[in-house]
């Protein structure tokens, strides 16, 4: 990250955080409610760059994607042609400089095609066709870095942070700060983990909430179901279950193709509905654009993985067909988001993750508004707390499994419990599946009991999975990982076989410790696996106290878009508001 993109000896970091907040809607980048509101904060915006300015601020802009999508570089921005998602490919191998840096070479280096974060259709942006000149590339973030922050308050862990490279103190790197001085960083199995010079063992570093919702990646909106597929015989990702095994039909009923349930509350037992990622491959697609699927052919729910959209961009030269296009590690830390209407009080409302085959759930009483949190079945731990969940009513409700604690919204705010909702290290750092319990295959539900109710605007998210390894290629599974050196159709079978879970692929990942002295800082990337950060630095992988410039504050210019949104309308340099804002 530079400020007049300066020569840089190796890809500036960039960065950008997906926060969950509501996506607009179908076939328009803007809602009526986001437009007025960034109107509104991008006046505040203006002024506090001007104020910051005058108080040793500084404007910087950002090449890459390794903050993506927190911070964004040289990017794609498009509406998905089949589900009308919004999001962001990578066009970083388009500029010339970095291009050279990676040896690639004339047209070689434009990006053509991309993939939906929901639906993965991959999407034609080939600026030599047609259909791919609709979808230019797009400079990076312009961001508003405060430079003396530090001079009146310690650098804080999860920072987003500009400093100069260690390797050549002439380039501007833009990271966010996980490590600080006289501690020992370890990264396994995605998680950060930290233990300072006088403790004895490691412990989970556990982020703030509006922190760890601003860092969430999206897995799916439920808004943006695609008919075409589900007319072609492809399964929702959201499917009803049966109260029991010895029922036919769930109570769960949805009139509108998927996109929302109701439940009558008759049922005295649970029934659920619940999360399979049917995500389609680039050879499913084919075969949904030929017509009906084949009568033979029966998709699989995978496993959720650290796939991100924003590195799914294919230069010329090569095939979107690859493992990384999959993600190539299971993630298990999940935040569960929906729109929640008591049609009747009474009963419970439902809500539960899996992770590595332990249940992680919270029960809503729509009577009393009492809230109860349970793992496993561990009986000691009953946090419980009071909402406003009392009677006939809607609300947002989220749930999040996320760094060993469990965590409750209603109506954006946090739940504050009784008793602690963290839970020690559970034996639970791998999926698995039973015959009679869908565990991992079915990582997400939402579920009724005596209570009836309506559930939509359902969304599924992610934790960031931090890759440990100090070496390239990118992966935290050993030399003898068989995902090292699976082909891609080989990655799609063994994310989709339990079986093959057993294998020893999950017990051979790794873990990275890096120690800190005085004064040095630890920096990674929210996009783990396209980030040169400290894990793979030659030489030095921190980042000393005389290096660090500033605090990166809030992205005051995006790219324009040139045009009116939702028109063909030129309007040179109109601002993309939905970006602009504090950066978390």
């Amino acid at each position: 990250m530079s400020k007049q993109k300066p020569p840089v000896k190796k890809p500036a970091p960039s960065a950008s955080a997906a926060s969950p907040s509501a996506p607009p809607k179908r076939g328009s980048m803007f809602s009526a409610k986001a437009i007025r509101e960034t109107i509104e904060s991008i006046a505040v915006a203006f002024i506090l760059a001007f104020v910051f300015r005058t108080f040793e601020a500084e404007a910087f802009v950002i090449p890459t994607g390794s903050m993506a999508p927190t911070l964004l570089g040289q990017n794609k921005d498009l509406l998905c042609p089949k589900c009308g998602y919004h999001y962001q490919a990578g066009a970083s191998s388009e500029d010339e400089q970095l291009a050279q840096q990676r040896g690639m070479i004339g047209g070689g280096r434009d990006v053509v095609a991309v993939t939906c974060p929901l639906c993965r259709y991959v999407a034609n942006v080939d600026p030599r066709t047609t259909e791919g000149r609709q979808y230019p590339s797009y400079g990076g973030d312009r961001i508003l870095v405060s430079k003396f922050t530090f001079d009146f308050a310690e650098p804080r862990r999860w920072d987003v942070t500009v400093f100069k490279y260690p390797g050549g103190a002439q380039t501007n790197y833009i990271k966010r700060l996980v490590g600080l001085p006289r501690e020992t960083v370890r990264l396994w199995h995605g998680d950060l983990y930290v233990k300072p010079d006088a403790a004895d063992d490691f412990s989970i570093e556990r982020r703030s909430p509006p922190k760890l919702r601003a860092m969430a990646q999206i897995v799916y909106d439920n808004d943006y179901i695609v008919d075409e597929m589900s007319e072609k015989g492809w399964p929702l990702r959201w499917q009803s279950m049966p109260a029991d095994r010895s029922q036919s039909q769930s109570v769960w009923k949805s009139s509108d193709r998927g996109r929302s349930y109701e439940v009558d509350g008759s049922a005295a037992n649970p029934s659920w509905i619940r999360y399979q990622h049917f995500a389609p491959s680039t050879g499913d697609w084919r075969m949904l654009e030929a017509g009906p699927l084949p009568k033979d052919f029966q998709p699989r729910p995978r496993l959720i993985t650290d796939f991100y959209a924003y590195d799914s961009s294919v230069p010329r030269s090569e095939s979107p067909e690859h493992p990384g296009e999959l993600g190539m590690h299971w993630v298990g830390d999940l935040m569960l988001e929906f729109e929640l209407e008591v049609l009747r009080g009474g009963g419970l409302a439902l809500v539960d993750l899996v992770e590595g085959g332990t249940h992680f759930g919270c029960e809503l009483d729509c009577h009393s508004g009492q809230a109860r949190l349970s793992v496993g079945g561990n009986a000691e731990f009953h946090p419980t707390a009071q909402t406003a969940v009392r009677g006939p009513g809607r609300h947002r409700v989220a749930f999040a499994n996320i760094d060993q604690q469990l965590l409750l919204w209603i109506d954006g705010q946090i739940v504050s419990f009784d008793e602690s909702t963290t839970y020690p290290p559970l034996a639970n750092d791998r999926p698995r599946s039973e015959e009679q319990d869908p565990l991992d295959l079915a990582p997400a539900g939402i579920g009724s009991k005596s209570c009836s109710l309506r559930v939509d605007h359902i969304r599924l998210w992610r934790d960031i999975y931090y890759i440990a390894t100090r070496e390239v290629p990118v992966t935290d599974y050993g030399p003898r990982g068989s995902l090292v050196r699976m082909n891609y159709n080989e990655l799609l079978d063994f994310w989709s076989t339990p079986a093959k879970w057993k294998s020893s692929v999950f017990d051979e990942r790794r873990e990275a410790l890096f120690p800190l002295e005085a004064d040095q800082f630890f920096m990674l990337g929210d996009n783990s696996p396209a980030s040169q950060d400290a894990r793979l630095w030659g030489g030095e992988r921190y980042v000393s106290r005389n290096l660090l410039i500033g605090k990166a504050l809030l992205i005051f210019w995006p790219h324009s878009f040139g045009k009116l949104p939702g028109t063909s309308i030129p309007f040179p340099f109109f601002p993309n508001f939905a970006r602009m804002g504090p950066i978390r």
